[in-house]
């Protein structure tokens, strides 16, 4: 084994969150790491590029069964084809996640060090993070588990701290770790600040999978033992590596602070004077995005007077201000958002009642992805839905019927090969088909543009819960 091979890195990016805080706009369904929120790529993507170049190998990345297709055609969108997606059968935490990630790791090479990093975090000095990163695989080497603390700008409330112990001999930035705080009010982060001895804490993680493993094993196996019957037993499907469900559900849900971090003798941390922010909501956004002279983001079609260092996001609906300042307006296709944007944090509040009103748009937006494409509802009612499906090129729906319901399919783009039945038809621009109630049918696109369709459906129960599929490219059929 050579010692290049040995010095491996191996990204590994944790995309399980769902980023309430920054409701409307991330939901369950599409949450804030899949959104182009700072630059034209989505955070995920900028996430992934960070960790490309020859000390790298391709990335691991662990997120839930809901969003595999999402973050596969994202990878593939930035030229990432290589990439390892673990799936999470369940939501477990930060711990788990590392635990499995460690374990996929091991099966090739112990010896390869990770760096873990959440998907939905924002650094804009890639170079100097690598720097540090390739200094915190030398300690990797030692034994050391390092997490990375940011140097703090301001008292912030929202964020968990470090404090630094003794400096690590022969590391320029590397220290121990004295203790960790969870979030503090805002004048004990004062006085951490000025101390100069506290560090925000990035939450990214470098260190050997054996070292990893070996801490575990120590400090939590049982975690450890039903996390690697999971991995042993887990199923290859597609591009997808899908941990095995009923052992990963007697896993613990616990943070890899609370499992690891706080009880291991090998911690140590980097000092990084990066420009780091993990955009825990609107008013994170805000401050760190380019303003105009007024102090004021603006996205999409919005008209401000009188306003002042204010956030104000619209999708497609035209949206104005007028004589507000620090406030945080977002509206989409189906909601809208309204806050004071030092209260921003309480926005998670809010979809919490909506939640308990049972209202859909608190986890789901009105435009479902899928993996050939899109739908997006247009108008419903009494025994009624008209949606717009977009299926890209070569893309198929699965082979399906329904027991509640009739379809319209109405081709407005592209050229749609429809299977009804025993039959296969090709129905071009500005043509359609009828698919009774209970007939088997399926639609492709064949062409080389997107497919665009509006389809009506009707009759007494017109839910998604109402699909039998029989067929599916994409292996849909739990």
């Amino acid at each position: 084994m050579s010692g290049a091979e040995i010095c491996k890195v191996v990204p590994v990016i944790l995309s399980g969150g769902t980023g309430s805080r920054l409701w409307p706009v991330s939901r369950a369904s599409f949450p804030k790491q899949l959104w182009p929120l700072l630059t034209e790529r989505s955070m995920l993507q900028d996430t992934v590029l960070r960790g490309i170049g020859s000390m790298f190998t391709d990335p691991i990345i662990v997120c839930n069964n809901d969003h595999r297709f999402l973050i596969a055609e994202q990878l593939r969108e930035i030229g990432i084809e290589e990439a390892q997606i673990l799936l999470e059968p369940i939501g477990r935490n930060s711990a788990p996640a590392i635990a499995a990630a460690s374990l996929l790791v091991a099966e090739k090479n112990p010896n390869h060090t990770l760096w873990v990093m959440a998907a939905d975090a924002v650094v804009t000095e890639t170079q100097k993070l690598v720097d540090f990163v390739q200094e915190a695989a030398i300690l990797a080497k030692k034994k050391k588990i390092i997490t990375f603390g940011i140097q703090p700008t301001r008292p912030e409330t929202g964020y968990g701290y470090i404090e630094k112990g003794n400096k690590i001999d022969h590391s320029r930035h590397g220290f121990e770790v004295k203790a960790f705080t969870e979030k503090p009010n805002l004048q004990m982060a004062s006085q951490m600040i000025a101390s100069g001895r506290y560090l925000w804490n990035s939450g990214m993680f470098v260190f050997m999978a054996e070292t990893m493993l070996q801490e575990m094993q120590l400090h939590t196996p049982e975690l450890l033992s039903s996390v690697k019957t999971a991995i042993d037993r887990r199923k290859t499907d597609l591009c997808f590596e899908r941990i095995h469900l009923e052992d990963f559900i007697k896993v613990p849900d616990i943070s890899i602070d609370y499992a690891i971090a706080e009880k291991t003798e090998h911690m140590a941390v980097i000092a990084a004077d990066l420009t780091w922010s993990d955009i825990g909501s609107w008013d994170g956004l805000w401050d760190i995005s380019n303003k105009d002279e007024q102090g004021n983001v603006s996205m999409g079609k919005v008209f401000l007077e009188n306003t002042h260092n204010s956030y104000v996001r619209s999708e497609d609906v035209v949206t104005a201000v007028n004589g507000l300042d620090d406030v945080v307006v977002v509206v989409t296709g189906d909601a809208v958002l309204v806050t004071h944007r030092s209260k921003s944090q309480d926005v998670k509040k809010i979809v919490e009642k909506l939640l308990a009103a049972n209202q859909k748009e608190a986890f789901a937006h009105n435009r479902c992805y899928r993996p050939w494409g899109y739908y997006e509802t247009l108008a419903s009612g009494h025994r009624f839905q008209v949606k717009q499906l977009v299926v890209s090129v070569g893309a198929q729906l699965s082979l399906q019927k329904h027991y509640h319901r009739s379809e319209h399919w109405v081709v407005v783009s592209g050229v749609a090969e429809v299977t009804r039945g025993d039959e296969v038809i090709l129905v071009q621009e500005n043509e359609s088909v009828y698919l009774p109630l209970g007939t088997l049918h399926r639609l492709k696109n064949p062409g080389c543009i997107p497919l665009v369709v509006i389809e009506i459906q009707s009759g007494s129960y017109l839910a998604e819960d109402d699909i039998v599929r029989l067929e599916d490219t994409y292996n849909r059929l739990d």
